[in-house]
């Protein structure tokens, strides 16, 4: 068995995470160069976790312009087996009202300007998304949010755009003509660079705005969507408290592989791999790679 380690990827609102004992900051370089900020080792109980602002202390990275590939890489180097990305967005729901929490389970990638790969030429992979997120993780999440009596919808599709300005109102009527639930500009690639690297994956999106689609509501206002940030910031807090404190020691497995999906991913023969990218990809890709040399 594997020992579970819980990594939290705080967005908007989102900047640390209280109540961790044996806090250490630490520096990870990655080969695809630096993370959002320092990771934050800790723990809540007996459950080690790590934490990493996905914008950095301060929000000083938009979402175009975050190193999705270095903080994956380095949320594995740090050993975590399961991940909770939590991230603000905009609803496309009349029930999905601001302040409620979004469990999503499907995602339709809009983003044009970001890596989306570890793999590439050198060494091609081609990894199962029909599932994007992990469903006992999000189990967990569920159960942690009902005990904490947070407002919440389990199942949902994020449209994920690429930012940084806001949708326009057609964008936004066709995105919920689509039969998307939220919008946000984070979760990809980051969702798909995780399966990349075994990494069970689940989101919460925290709905602070009914984007620009609903006639008797003002357009996206960032007065409001920060006041609304501060609300959902704490009850954010109080879900991963309940979620490390019911979590397991011992990673359990995905019930869709999603934490050894490289054993059928990668295509390349080994003889005809590229040397350089194999050594950017020990990190992510080590398990399986180091099992073929064995």
């Amino acid at each position: 068995m594997t020992k579970a380690v819980l990594g939290i990827i705080g967005g908007s609102g989102l900047y640390d995470l209280p109540g961790l004992e044996n806090r250490r900051s630490e520096k990870i370089d990655t080969p695809w160069g630096a993370p959002s900020d320092e990771l934050l080792f800790g723990q809540l109980g007996p459950l080690e976790m790590v934490f990493l602002p996905r914008h950095g202390r301060g929000h000083r990275i938009p979402p175009s312009d975050i190193n999705y590939r270095a903080n994956i890489d380095a949320l594995k180097r740090a050993g975590v087996t399961d991940l909770v990305s939590v991230s603000a967005c905009g609803s496309f729901r009349e029930q999905l009202s601001p302040g409620t929490f979004v469990l999503v389970d499907q995602f339709i990638d809009r983003t044009f300007a970001r890596p989306k790969s570890f793999f590439g030429t050198g060494c091609v992979a081609h990894v199962q998304m029909a599932d994007p997120i992990s469903p006992l993780l999000c189990d967990r999440i569920e159960k942690a949010a009902i005990a904490e009596q947070i407002a919440h919808v389990k199942g949902g599709t994020y449209l994920a755009m690429e930012g940084p300005q806001f949708s326009t109102r057609a964008e936004s009527l066709m995105y919920r003509s689509w039969g998307c639930d939220v919008i946000g500009m984070t979760n990809m690639p980051e969702a798909k660079l995780a399966r990349e690297a075994e990494i069970c994956y689940a989101s919460v999106a925290m709905v602070t705005d009914y984007d620009c689609w609903h006639a008797d509501h003002s357009d996206v206002d960032i007065a409001q969507i920060i006041k609304t940030l501060m609300d959902n910031s704490s009850k954010a807090q109080r879900l991963v408290a309940r979620l490390a404190g019911d979590f397991p020691s011992e990673h359990e497995p995905c019930p869709l592989g999603s934490d050894r999906v490289l054993d059928t991913a990668i295509i390349t023969a080994p003889d005809a791999r590229d040397p350089a990218l194999m050594q950017k990809l020990e990190a992510v890709a080590g398990r399986v790679l180091n099992k073929e040399r064995a």
